[in-house]
């Protein structure tokens, strides 16, 4: 806990001000027409139930003077991204909570069977774009497909924007022949090669829809991890 006691010191030294704002958080789901029902609920239902975990929970709040902004959105095609949870301050499991249920209200899906990854990473850096005085600023993208509309994500800058991270969603460690792969095995290598970028950039990976609640999870963890910790990774 010595990197947390030397930053919330450094914080009181310098007296009264605004609320800090340590992590800007921006979670991007795809939901698109390769997207069913069934897995529609388990990947919003999945991450309502990581920010009902106790954990996570403690991970968002671990410094009461330097909150996580969190905003969710949804996305299938080149022109179809939604805000499921505008920028909401983490200040209390109460914040957390009102995340958690609007998630689990929502059932909007969209047609389109287009999955457009690089017009997803560009509405979430302009999502981003509006916390510019947080400490980092970190895009997640979940999906379970390559890229086949839209820009395509390799060719986006990488200049000075957020941070981006990624969940896969799939079978891994295969042959994919899958023609918009452009030749890559696996899943994981088109958003390693493709999405990923940034200071720290990972990736995380669930199976199928069934394991994307532990790896919501798992990476939620890591993202609100403070830089000053050494911690044990969750696994």
């Amino acid at each position: 806990m010595r990197g947390a006691l030397f930053l919330c010191a450094a914080l009181w030294a310098a007296g009264p001000a605004q609320p800090a704002c340590r992590l800007a958080l921006a979670l991007g789901l795809d939901v698109s027409g390769s997207v069913d029902a069934r897995e529609y609920r388990l990947q919003l239902d999945g991450v309502a139930a990581a920010l009902d975990d106790a954990g996570v929970r403690a991970a968002l709040l671990a410094v009461p003077d330097a909150h996580v902004w969190l905003a969710v959105y949804q996305w299938g095609g080149p022109e179809q991204q939604r805000v499921l949870v505008h920028w909401t301050a983490i200040n209390s499991p109460a914040d957390a909570q009102g995340v958690a249920d609007a998630l689990r209200a929502s059932g909007h899906r969209f047609p389109d069977r287009g999955t457009a990854i690089g017009s997803a990473m560009i509405f979430g850096a302009a999502l981003l774009a509006r916390r510019p005085d947080c400490w980092r600023r970190v895009l997640d993208i979940s999906g379970d497909g390559p890229s086949n509309a839209g820009p395509r994500p390799g060719d986006l800058p990488r200049g000075d924007g957020p941070t981006i991270n990624a969940l896969v969603i799939g079978p891994l460690g295969r042959d994919n022949t899958d023609k918009n792969l452009s030749g890559a095995r696996t899943l994981e290598y088109h958003y390693r090669m493709q999405v990923i970028r940034g200071p720290g950039a990972f990736i995380e990976t669930a199976p199928d829809f069934d394991g994307f609640r532990r790896a919501m999870r798992r990476k939620l963890l890591r993202e609100a991890e403070l830089p000053a910790l050494s911690r044990r990774r969750d696994q």
